[in-house]
């Protein structure tokens, strides 16, 4: 913090704070990610499904752009700023970019770990946050986990017969 920050005081430790912004950190990277990744593949799938995946990845992608917005003003609510670089978010993402264009089911599996991926550093957080009494960060949690997990079934059901 700078020499004229105000001191925070909303009921959490700062440790907690320092901790729980970086949890989110890490989930703001895999969101970007997945984010970058279903907006890409949007854009250069093809094939026989490619109206059905083409409107698809379209809500997925517009709902996680909104969701970026969520976990990065917990953030800043928290006292941290935001990583906002690609930089920072390949150093703290778990989800690694896909190179060139995959056939249209490849595109589908990747996203299914993709989201999965996103899920899990959203849950991980889970205990810290309930130790920490921090129920905003809790709430936000929840609301991805559930995006995200509904999601990635979506899309494993097309894998299936």
């Amino acid at each position: 913090m700078g020499n004229n920050a105000i001191k925070i005081d909303i009921g959490l430790s700062d440790e907690s704070r320092a901790t729980i912004a970086a949890g989110l950190s890490g989930l703001l990277a895999d969101s970007y990610t997945l984010y970058l990744m279903t907006h890409n593949f949007h854009w250069n799938v093809k094939g026989p499904m490619f109206n059905s995946l083409h409107q698809m990845f379209m809500t997925q992608y517009t709902e996680q752009w909104a969701a970026l917005d969520q976990i990065a003003e917990r953030i800043r609510a928290l006292g941290y700023p935001a990583p906002g670089t690609y930089a920072q978010f390949v150093k703290l993402a778990t989800i690694k970019e896909i190179e060139g264009v995959p056939a249209a089911l490849d595109m589908v599996r990747h996203l299914v770990a993709a989201q999965e991926a996103t899920a899990r550093t959203a849950r991980k957080l889970l205990p810290v946050v309930s130790e920490a009494d921090d129920q905003p960060t809790a709430d936000l949690l929840t609301q991805r986990l559930d995006v995200h997990e509904k999601t990635a079934w979506m899309l494993r059901s097309l894998l299936e017969e």
